[in-house]
C-alpha cells in the first residue's frame, strides 16, 4: 500500500506524512514545479511535464489496488477508483465509486454556472476542521486496508 499525493494545490501535504510516517507507508507528492518539503526516507517527490493532466497521468499510471490517493479533482479521483484505489479529498470526503459519477456531475454544473455567471466564487476556505477530518479519514482508509477491507 503506498500514498500518491497530488501536491501542487494540496493543504495536507504534512498531514499526510505525518499519519504515514505512523503506518510506515511510502507516500508520492507528486506535481508540475518543485516543491520544498522535507527530506524523509519515507517520502518520494515526483515531478513531472507542466502541462494539463500530466499529473493526473502519472498517477493513474502508477497507483494499483490497495493504494490511497489524496485528490480533490474529481475527474483524478474517478480513474483512480476505476484502478481499485481509495481516495480521498484534502477535507477528509472520501471519493467513492456510488458517489463519483453524482460528484463529476456537479462539477461540470457548478463550472457551467461559474461560466454562465450565475455563482461566483468557488469552494469554501479550508479549515482547521476540513484538517481534522482529513486525518480522521486517513487513518481510517489506512486501518480498513490493513484488515483487508
Amino acid at each position: 500500500m503506498m500514498i500518491f499525493v497530488d501536491a501542487d494545490a494540496c493543504p495536507v501535504k504534512t498531514e499526510v506524512m505525518r499519519v504515514a510516517e505512523r503506518h510506515g507507508l511510502v507516500v508520492t507528492m507528486v506535481s508540475n514545479q518543485r516543491m520544498r518539503l522535507p527530506v524523509h526516507p519515507l517520502l518520494r517527490i515526483q515531478v513531472v511535464a507542466d502541462g494539463l493532466d500530466k499529473a493526473d497521468d502519472w498517477i493513474v499510471d502508477q497507483v494499483h489496488p490497495g493504494d490511497i490517493v489524496v485528490t480533490a479533482d474529481i475527474p483524478l479521483a474517478s480513474r483512480c477508483l476505476g484502478k481499485g484505489a481509495r481516495v480521498i479529498g484534502p477535507t477528509g470526503k472520501p471519493f467513492d465509486d456510488d458517489g463519483i459519477g453524482m460528484a463529476l456531475a456537479l462539477r461540470d454544473l457548478n463550472a457551467h454556472l461559474r461560466d454562465t455567471g450565475e455563482i461566483r466564487g468557488g469552494a469554501p476556505a479550508f479549515n482547521n476542521k476540513d484538517r481534522s477530518r482529513f486525518l480522521q479519514s486517513l487513518e481510517q482508509v489506512i486501518q480498513s486496508r490493513k484488515r483487508g477491507q
